[in-house]
Protein backbone atom coordinates (compact mmCIF):
# COMPACT_ATOMS: atom_id res chain seq x y z
CA UNK A 1 0.00 0.00 0.00
CA UNK A 2 1.50 3.44 -1.25
CA UNK A 3 2.35 5.68 1.90
CA UNK A 4 -0.41 8.62 2.46
CA UNK A 5 1.90 11.89 2.23
CA UNK A 6 1.65 14.07 4.86
CA UNK A 7 -0.44 17.66 3.16
CA UNK A 8 1.07 21.00 3.30
CA UNK A 9 -1.17 22.60 6.13
CA UNK A 10 0.48 19.89 8.55
CA UNK A 11 3.55 20.60 7.35
CA UNK A 12 3.48 24.53 8.01
CA UNK A 13 1.81 23.78 11.83
CA UNK A 14 4.79 21.62 12.11
CA UNK A 15 7.32 24.16 10.66
CA UNK A 16 5.45 27.04 13.04
CA UNK A 17 5.46 24.85 16.39
CA UNK A 18 9.71 23.70 15.59
CA UNK A 19 10.22 27.64 14.71
CA UNK A 20 9.15 28.67 17.79
CA UNK A 21 10.67 25.84 20.02
CA UNK A 22 14.12 26.27 18.42
CA UNK A 23 13.74 29.92 18.86
CA UNK A 24 13.42 29.97 22.30
CA UNK A 25 16.04 27.91 23.05
CA UNK A 26 19.16 28.46 19.81
CA UNK A 27 21.18 31.00 20.18
CA UNK A 28 21.87 34.10 18.04
CA UNK A 29 24.55 32.07 15.51
CA UNK A 30 22.19 29.19 15.13
CA UNK A 31 19.29 31.94 14.09
CA UNK A 32 21.56 33.75 11.74
CA UNK A 33 22.01 30.52 9.44
CA UNK A 34 17.57 30.33 9.77
CA UNK A 35 17.93 33.97 8.81
CA UNK A 36 20.40 33.18 6.10
CA UNK A 37 18.27 30.35 4.56
CA UNK A 38 15.45 33.06 5.36
CA UNK A 39 17.02 35.69 3.07
CA UNK A 40 17.72 33.01 0.45
CA UNK A 41 14.14 31.98 -0.03
CA UNK A 42 13.28 35.39 -0.33
CA UNK A 43 15.34 36.35 -3.07
CA UNK A 44 13.91 33.06 -4.84
CA UNK A 45 10.38 34.40 -4.18
CA UNK A 46 11.40 37.82 -5.47
CA UNK A 47 12.74 36.31 -8.52
CA UNK A 48 9.90 34.33 -9.58
CA UNK A 49 7.49 36.82 -8.58
CA UNK A 50 7.55 38.88 -12.22
CA UNK A 51 8.17 35.59 -14.45
CA UNK A 52 4.67 33.75 -12.53
CA UNK A 53 3.01 37.35 -13.28
CA UNK A 54 4.17 37.45 -16.99
CA UNK A 55 3.13 33.28 -17.41
CA UNK A 56 -0.33 33.16 -15.07
CA UNK A 57 -1.95 36.32 -15.97
CA UNK A 58 -1.01 36.42 -19.91
CA UNK A 59 -2.20 32.37 -20.31
CA UNK A 60 -5.41 33.52 -18.16
CA UNK A 61 -6.20 36.34 -20.02
CA UNK A 62 -5.34 34.37 -23.32
CA UNK A 63 -7.81 31.98 -22.54
CA UNK A 64 -10.68 34.04 -21.95
CA UNK A 65 -12.18 33.82 -25.58
CA UNK A 66 -15.18 32.44 -26.70
CA UNK A 67 -18.64 32.76 -29.06
CA UNK A 68 -20.50 33.24 -25.99
CA UNK A 69 -19.09 36.82 -25.33
CA UNK A 70 -21.93 38.30 -23.70
CA UNK A 71 -22.37 35.26 -21.09
CA UNK A 72 -18.57 35.54 -20.55
CA UNK A 73 -18.03 39.43 -20.16
CA UNK A 74 -21.89 38.70 -17.76
CA UNK A 75 -19.71 36.09 -15.70
CA UNK A 76 -16.69 37.55 -15.44
CA UNK A 77 -18.46 40.94 -14.18
CA UNK A 78 -20.32 39.19 -11.48
CA UNK A 79 -17.36 37.14 -10.32
CA UNK A 80 -15.23 40.59 -9.97
CA UNK A 81 -17.68 42.48 -8.68
CA UNK A 82 -18.64 39.26 -5.78
CA UNK A 83 -14.91 39.70 -5.04
CA UNK A 84 -14.63 43.46 -4.92
CA UNK A 85 -17.81 43.23 -2.43
CA UNK A 86 -16.06 40.83 -0.36
CA UNK A 87 -12.59 42.67 -0.38
CA UNK A 88 -14.73 46.22 0.54
CA UNK A 89 -16.51 44.01 3.27
CA UNK A 90 -14.26 42.45 5.02
CA UNK A 91 -11.99 45.83 5.08
CA UNK A 92 -14.85 47.63 6.78
CA UNK A 93 -15.20 44.73 9.07
CA UNK A 94 -11.73 44.07 10.25
CA UNK A 95 -11.05 48.24 10.74
CA UNK A 96 -14.03 48.56 12.97
CA UNK A 97 -13.62 44.99 15.06
CA UNK A 98 -9.93 44.54 14.75
CA UNK A 99 -9.01 47.91 17.15
CA UNK A 100 -10.48 45.91 20.09
CA UNK A 101 -7.77 43.56 20.31
CA UNK A 102 -5.00 45.23 18.53
CA UNK A 103 -3.58 48.72 19.96
CA UNK A 104 -0.50 49.99 20.12
CA UNK A 105 0.01 48.84 23.32
CA UNK A 106 -0.09 44.99 22.64
CA UNK A 107 1.57 45.31 18.94
CA UNK A 108 5.07 47.78 19.98
CA UNK A 109 7.80 46.70 19.29
CA UNK A 110 6.19 43.56 16.64
CA UNK A 111 8.57 42.85 14.39
CA UNK A 112 9.71 45.59 12.26
CA UNK A 113 8.26 44.73 8.19
CA UNK A 114 11.77 46.00 7.12
CA UNK A 115 14.65 45.26 9.51
CA UNK A 116 15.53 41.71 11.32
CA UNK A 117 16.65 41.87 14.48
CA UNK A 118 19.42 38.77 13.56
CA UNK A 119 21.66 39.56 10.57
CA UNK A 120 22.17 36.83 7.79
CA UNK A 121 25.87 35.45 7.46
CA UNK A 122 25.70 36.27 3.83
CA UNK A 123 23.27 37.36 1.06
CA UNK A 124 22.64 36.24 -2.70
CA UNK A 125 22.84 39.11 -5.25
CA UNK A 126 19.30 37.90 -6.90
CA UNK A 127 17.73 40.59 -8.60
CA UNK A 128 14.25 40.08 -10.58
CA UNK A 129 14.60 40.27 -14.20
CA UNK A 130 11.99 43.39 -14.40
CA UNK A 131 9.61 45.14 -11.56
CA UNK A 132 6.41 43.95 -10.80
CA UNK A 133 4.77 46.92 -12.49
CA UNK A 134 6.68 46.45 -16.03
CA UNK A 135 5.36 42.29 -15.37
CA UNK A 136 1.99 43.18 -15.12
CA UNK A 137 1.93 45.44 -18.07
CA UNK A 138 3.41 43.07 -20.64
CA UNK A 139 1.36 40.56 -19.19
CA UNK A 140 -2.03 42.28 -19.93
CA UNK A 141 -0.79 43.40 -23.34
CA UNK A 142 0.55 39.91 -24.46
CA UNK A 143 -2.99 37.90 -22.92
CA UNK A 144 -5.28 40.75 -24.88
CA UNK A 145 -3.22 40.74 -27.92
CA UNK A 146 -3.45 36.33 -28.11
CA UNK A 147 -7.53 36.91 -26.88
CA UNK A 148 -7.99 39.15 -29.95
CA UNK A 149 -5.74 37.07 -32.56
CA UNK A 150 -7.49 34.20 -31.43
CA UNK A 151 -10.66 35.76 -32.43
CA UNK A 152 -9.91 36.66 -36.00
CA UNK A 153 -9.50 33.71 -38.51
CA UNK A 154 -6.76 35.20 -40.26
CA UNK A 155 -4.66 35.72 -37.39
CA UNK A 156 -5.81 32.67 -35.41
CA UNK A 157 -3.11 30.52 -36.02
CA UNK A 158 -0.63 33.31 -34.86
CA UNK A 159 -2.81 33.51 -31.35
CA UNK A 160 -3.00 29.82 -31.16
CA UNK A 161 1.03 29.42 -31.74
CA UNK A 162 1.68 32.35 -29.32
CA UNK A 163 -1.15 31.14 -26.62
CA UNK A 164 0.64 27.55 -26.60
CA UNK A 165 4.15 29.48 -25.91
CA UNK A 166 2.80 31.09 -23.20
CA UNK A 167 0.98 27.78 -21.86
CA UNK A 168 4.37 26.28 -21.64
CA UNK A 169 6.09 28.92 -19.75
CA UNK A 170 3.28 29.06 -17.24
CA UNK A 171 3.70 24.93 -17.15
CA UNK A 172 7.27 25.78 -16.41
CA UNK A 173 7.00 28.30 -13.57
CA UNK A 174 3.71 25.87 -12.14
CA UNK A 175 6.34 23.55 -11.88
CA UNK A 176 9.07 25.36 -10.43
CA UNK A 177 6.44 26.69 -7.52
CA UNK A 178 5.35 22.93 -7.07
CA UNK A 179 8.62 20.97 -7.24
CA UNK A 180 10.88 24.57 -5.62
CA UNK A 181 8.84 26.98 -3.82
CA UNK A 182 6.01 25.22 -2.00
CA UNK A 183 8.36 22.33 -0.78
CA UNK A 184 10.25 25.13 0.67
CA UNK A 185 7.49 26.90 2.90
CA UNK A 186 7.40 24.91 5.88
CA UNK A 187 11.07 25.80 5.96
CA UNK A 188 10.83 29.19 5.33
CA UNK A 189 8.00 29.57 7.94
CA UNK A 190 10.04 27.75 10.69
CA UNK A 191 13.29 30.06 9.99
CA UNK A 192 10.62 32.92 9.87
CA UNK A 193 8.99 31.76 13.67
CA UNK A 194 12.34 30.48 15.10
CA UNK A 195 13.40 34.60 14.05
CA UNK A 196 10.06 35.44 16.13
CA UNK A 197 10.41 33.43 19.23
CA UNK A 198 13.82 34.76 19.63
CA UNK A 199 13.08 38.40 19.78
CA UNK A 200 10.15 37.47 21.92
CA UNK A 201 7.32 38.45 19.93
CA UNK A 202 5.57 35.05 18.70
CA UNK A 203 3.25 34.77 21.60
CA UNK A 204 2.05 38.22 20.71
CA UNK A 205 0.85 37.54 17.26
CA UNK A 206 -0.71 34.06 17.85
CA UNK A 207 -2.62 35.84 20.75
CA UNK A 208 -3.89 38.32 18.10
CA UNK A 209 -4.24 36.19 15.11
CA UNK A 210 -6.88 32.99 17.05
CA UNK A 211 -9.14 36.45 16.87
CA UNK A 212 -8.37 37.15 13.63
CA UNK A 213 -9.26 33.77 12.11
CA UNK A 214 -12.53 33.70 13.74
CA UNK A 215 -13.59 36.87 12.90
CA UNK A 216 -12.23 35.32 9.17
CA UNK A 217 -14.72 32.64 9.24
CA UNK A 218 -17.30 34.48 10.44
CA UNK A 219 -16.89 36.65 7.42
CA UNK A 220 -16.69 33.94 5.06
CA UNK A 221 -20.29 32.45 5.97
CA UNK A 222 -21.85 35.84 6.12
CA UNK A 223 -20.84 37.02 2.86
CA UNK A 224 -22.54 33.42 1.15
CA UNK A 225 -25.41 34.61 3.08
CA UNK A 226 -25.06 37.49 0.74
CA UNK A 227 -24.69 35.80 -2.52
CA UNK A 228 -26.97 33.52 -2.21
CA UNK A 229 -29.66 36.20 -0.48
CA UNK A 230 -28.74 38.29 -3.97
CA UNK A 231 -29.54 34.69 -6.12
CA UNK A 232 -32.69 34.76 -4.20
CA UNK A 233 -34.08 37.81 -4.49
CA UNK A 234 -33.32 38.10 -8.32
CA UNK A 235 -34.48 34.72 -9.02
CA UNK A 236 -37.72 35.73 -6.58
CA UNK A 237 -37.19 32.31 -4.44
CA UNK A 238 -36.26 31.11 -0.95
CA UNK A 239 -31.93 31.36 -0.38
CA UNK A 240 -32.01 29.18 2.48
CA UNK A 241 -32.46 25.05 0.16
CA UNK A 242 -29.49 26.63 -2.14
CA UNK A 243 -27.36 27.44 0.60
CA UNK A 244 -28.44 23.37 1.94
CA UNK A 245 -27.72 22.21 -1.40
CA UNK A 246 -24.07 23.77 -1.58
CA UNK A 247 -22.84 21.80 1.69
CA UNK A 248 -21.32 18.79 -0.50
CA UNK A 249 -19.19 21.02 -2.17
CA UNK A 250 -18.64 22.94 0.81
CA UNK A 251 -17.44 20.04 2.51
CA UNK A 252 -15.72 18.71 -0.73
CA UNK A 253 -13.46 21.98 -1.43
CA UNK A 254 -12.40 21.93 2.64
CA UNK A 255 -11.23 18.73 2.10
CA UNK A 256 -9.59 18.53 -0.67
CA UNK A 257 -8.33 22.63 -0.68
CA UNK A 258 -8.65 22.39 -4.44
CA UNK A 259 -11.68 24.70 -6.44
CA UNK A 260 -10.76 22.14 -9.63
CA UNK A 261 -11.30 18.83 -7.62
CA UNK A 262 -14.70 20.75 -6.40
CA UNK A 263 -15.95 21.57 -10.15
CA UNK A 264 -18.19 18.13 -10.75
CA UNK A 265 -19.68 17.97 -7.08
CA UNK A 266 -20.45 21.65 -7.85
CA UNK A 267 -21.82 21.38 -11.36
CA UNK A 268 -24.09 18.81 -9.42
CA UNK A 269 -25.39 21.04 -7.32
CA UNK A 270 -26.65 23.82 -9.44
CA UNK A 271 -28.17 21.19 -11.13
CA UNK A 272 -29.94 20.54 -7.59
CA UNK A 273 -30.50 24.56 -8.13
CA UNK A 274 -32.44 24.31 -10.98
CA UNK A 275 -29.74 26.01 -13.28
CA UNK A 276 -29.94 25.26 -16.89
CA UNK A 277 -27.35 22.48 -18.53
CA UNK A 278 -25.83 25.31 -21.02
CA UNK A 279 -25.23 27.43 -18.39
CA UNK A 280 -24.38 25.36 -15.29
CA UNK A 281 -21.50 23.80 -17.35
CA UNK A 282 -19.92 26.77 -18.68
CA UNK A 283 -20.58 28.99 -15.50
CA UNK A 284 -19.40 26.94 -12.39
CA UNK A 285 -16.06 25.81 -14.18
CA UNK A 286 -15.28 29.36 -15.28
CA UNK A 287 -16.13 31.01 -11.60
CA UNK A 288 -13.53 28.25 -9.84
CA UNK A 289 -10.95 30.18 -11.78
CA UNK A 290 -12.25 33.92 -11.77
CA UNK A 291 -14.32 34.32 -8.74
CA UNK A 292 -12.35 34.40 -5.15
CA UNK A 293 -14.88 35.98 -2.64
CA UNK A 294 -13.13 33.64 0.47
CA UNK A 295 -9.72 34.48 -0.95
CA UNK A 296 -10.17 37.55 -0.69
CA UNK A 297 -11.46 38.45 2.61
CA UNK A 298 -8.71 36.38 4.04
CA UNK A 299 -5.80 38.07 2.17
CA UNK A 300 -7.82 41.79 3.22
CA UNK A 301 -8.39 40.47 6.89
CA UNK A 302 -4.75 39.58 7.23
CA UNK A 303 -3.23 42.21 5.17
CA UNK A 304 -5.10 44.86 7.47
CA UNK A 305 -4.12 43.18 10.68
CA UNK A 306 -0.60 43.02 10.17
CA UNK A 307 -0.82 47.08 9.30
CA UNK A 308 -2.52 47.58 12.63
CA UNK A 309 0.05 45.40 14.43
CA UNK A 310 2.97 47.18 12.90
CA UNK A 311 1.14 51.05 13.42
CA UNK A 312 1.55 51.60 9.86
CA UNK A 313 -1.42 53.30 7.94
CA UNK A 314 -4.62 51.06 7.13
CA UNK A 315 -7.10 53.60 4.83
CA UNK A 316 -9.28 52.67 2.49
CA UNK A 317 -7.88 54.81 0.38
CA UNK A 318 -4.70 52.86 0.67
CA UNK A 319 -6.22 49.26 0.61
CA UNK A 320 -8.66 49.90 -2.40
CA UNK A 321 -6.19 50.13 -5.12
CA UNK A 322 -4.97 46.92 -3.62
CA UNK A 323 -8.09 45.40 -3.21
CA UNK A 324 -9.26 45.97 -6.84
CA UNK A 325 -6.16 45.05 -8.54
CA UNK A 326 -5.72 42.01 -6.25
CA UNK A 327 -8.91 40.50 -7.76
CA UNK A 328 -7.67 41.01 -11.08
CA UNK A 329 -4.33 39.30 -10.31
CA UNK A 330 -6.00 36.37 -9.09
CA UNK A 331 -8.00 35.41 -12.12
CA UNK A 332 -4.93 33.31 -13.02
CA UNK A 333 -3.73 32.67 -9.76
CA UNK A 334 -1.31 29.39 -9.66
CA UNK A 335 -2.97 26.01 -9.41
CA UNK A 336 -0.96 25.15 -5.98
CA UNK A 337 -2.14 25.20 -2.19
CA UNK A 338 -1.90 28.68 -1.69
CA UNK A 339 -2.45 30.27 -5.58
CA UNK A 340 -4.51 33.12 -3.93
CA UNK A 341 -1.68 34.59 -1.31
CA UNK A 342 1.05 33.73 -4.10
CA UNK A 343 -0.61 36.04 -6.25
CA UNK A 344 -0.83 38.66 -4.00
CA UNK A 345 2.88 38.97 -2.78
CA UNK A 346 3.65 41.34 -6.01
CA UNK A 347 1.18 43.85 -4.66
CA UNK A 348 1.94 43.64 -0.89
CA UNK A 349 4.18 46.88 -1.41
CA UNK A 350 1.12 48.93 -2.67
CA UNK A 351 0.08 48.61 1.38
CA UNK A 352 3.70 49.03 2.42
CA UNK A 353 4.84 45.17 3.13
CA UNK A 354 7.98 44.16 1.73
CA UNK A 355 7.12 41.72 -0.44
CA UNK A 356 10.16 39.62 0.45
CA UNK A 357 10.53 40.59 3.97
CA UNK A 358 9.31 39.00 7.27
CA UNK A 359 5.76 40.32 6.92
CA UNK A 360 5.11 38.52 3.86
CA UNK A 361 6.27 35.10 5.24
CA UNK A 362 3.74 35.56 7.95
CA UNK A 363 1.32 36.56 5.54
CA UNK A 364 1.85 33.11 3.17
CA UNK A 365 1.77 30.74 7.20
CA UNK A 366 -1.21 32.55 8.15
CA UNK A 367 -3.31 32.19 4.94
CA UNK A 368 -2.23 29.00 4.35
CA UNK A 369 -3.32 27.18 7.43
CA UNK A 370 -6.73 28.56 6.49
CA UNK A 371 -6.58 28.12 3.06
CA UNK A 372 -9.31 25.50 2.38
CA UNK A 373 -12.04 27.20 4.29
CA UNK A 374 -10.95 30.20 1.42
CA UNK A 375 -11.59 28.02 -0.95
CA UNK A 376 -15.09 26.28 0.25
CA UNK A 377 -16.18 30.14 0.28
CA UNK A 378 -14.60 30.50 -3.64
CA UNK A 379 -16.20 27.84 -4.53
CA UNK A 380 -20.00 28.02 -3.32
CA UNK A 381 -20.35 31.73 -4.21
CA UNK A 382 -19.96 29.99 -7.96
CA UNK A 383 -23.13 28.90 -7.42
CA UNK A 384 -24.54 31.95 -6.54
CA UNK A 385 -23.11 33.66 -9.96
CA UNK A 386 -24.61 30.19 -11.87
CA UNK A 387 -28.26 31.03 -10.63
CA UNK A 388 -28.15 35.01 -11.28
CA UNK A 389 -26.74 34.08 -14.72
CA UNK A 390 -29.05 31.76 -15.60
CA UNK A 391 -32.04 34.16 -14.61
CA UNK A 392 -30.70 37.48 -16.05
CA UNK A 393 -29.08 35.55 -19.27
CA UNK A 394 -32.55 36.69 -21.45
CA UNK A 395 -32.42 40.61 -20.93
CA UNK A 396 -28.72 40.28 -22.22
CA UNK A 397 -29.40 38.67 -25.17
CA UNK A 398 -27.42 35.34 -24.47
CA UNK A 399 -29.39 32.25 -25.97
CA UNK A 400 -31.27 30.22 -24.31
CA UNK A 401 -29.59 27.09 -26.37
CA UNK A 402 -25.42 27.48 -25.47
CA UNK A 403 -24.32 23.74 -27.31
CA UNK A 404 -21.41 25.36 -28.08
CA UNK A 405 -20.57 26.13 -24.00
CA UNK A 406 -19.26 22.53 -24.01
CA UNK A 407 -16.32 23.08 -26.07
CA UNK A 408 -15.92 26.48 -24.00
CA UNK A 409 -16.00 24.36 -21.24
CA UNK A 410 -12.99 22.19 -22.50
CA UNK A 411 -10.48 24.66 -23.16
CA UNK A 412 -11.21 26.45 -19.75
CA UNK A 413 -8.75 25.02 -17.58
CA UNK A 414 -8.77 26.47 -14.03
CA UNK A 415 -5.75 28.26 -13.22
CA UNK A 416 -6.26 28.06 -9.42
CA UNK A 417 -6.60 25.41 -7.12
CA UNK A 418 -7.46 28.09 -4.34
Amino acid sequence: MEKKKLGLVPKLIMGIIIGIVLGSFASESIISIFVTFSSFVSAFISFIIPLMIIAFVTAGIGELRSGAGKLLGLTLGLAYGFTLISGTFSYVVSRLVFPTFIDQATTSAIMDGNVQSVAPLFTIPLLPLLDVTSALAFAFIMGLGISALRGNEKTAEIGTMMGDFFNGFQFIIQMVLEKAVIPLLPYYIASTFSLMSFTGEVWRVLAIFWRVYLIIFAMHFLILIFQFGIAGAITKTNPLPYLKNQLPAWLTAAGTQSSATTIPVNVEVAKKNGVSKSIREFVVPLSATIHLSGSMISLTAFSTAILMMNNMEVSFGLLAPFIMILGISMVAAPGAPGGAVMSALPFLPLIGIVSDGPLASLMIALYLTQDSFGTACNVSGDNAVALIVDKVKGRFGIAEELEDSNEIFDEIVPANEI
